[in-house]
């Protein structure tokens, strides 16, 4: 039996240089680039020259040391309680400016969609009208969630 495992482990290491990939690049009209490995849609693409791909798994990485060198600067205790104390500060006053800029872009949000105007009889006008209020209130909604991480972090 482990002669079996062995041939088997001698037949991929043989084969494994030979692993090769075929990848076209791809441009449309408009200058978008895609990038695919079959060969039915790669009519009018650059076929680019990727070199053998691996198939060996990834090793395990190496474990880092936990020692600091020995020039790494360090900060006592009270200094770095005090930067903590003032970067939460500086949070929270961000949050609260958020906050205000959140709720005006509600209050403005609201105020569009409660107006109807007579060139807009598509609904699509309407929708495309209110497209830049939701983007603003979905901005300071992904701000706000992003500080409350950061505070959450915080010491």
């Amino acid at each position: 039996m482990r002669r079996d495992h062995l041939a088997a482990a001698f037949l991929l290491a043989c084969l494994a240089p030979l692993a090769h990939a075929d990848i076209w690049e791809c441009t449309d009209d408009s200058g978008n680039r895609r990038f695919t490995n079959i060969k039915a849609e790669s009519r009018g693409c650059k076929l680019i020259d990727v070199g053998p791909t691996n198939t060996m798994p990834a090793g395990k990485p190496q474990a880092a040391s936990k020692a600091a060198p020995k020039d790494f600067p360090k900060v006592d205790g009270d200094t770095q309680r005090q930067r903590d104390a003032e970067r939460r500060k500086i949070l929270d006053q961000e949050m609260a400016v958020e906050q205000k800029l959140l709720d005006h872009a509600r209050r403005e949000l609201a105020e569009q969609e409660s107006q109807r105007f007579g060139s807009e009889r598509n609904y699509q006008r309407v929708l495309d009208r209110l497209e830049p209020y939701k983007k603003k209130v979905k901005l300071h909604e992904d701000n706000i969630v992003s500080l409350r991480r950061e505070l959450t972090s915080t010491r």
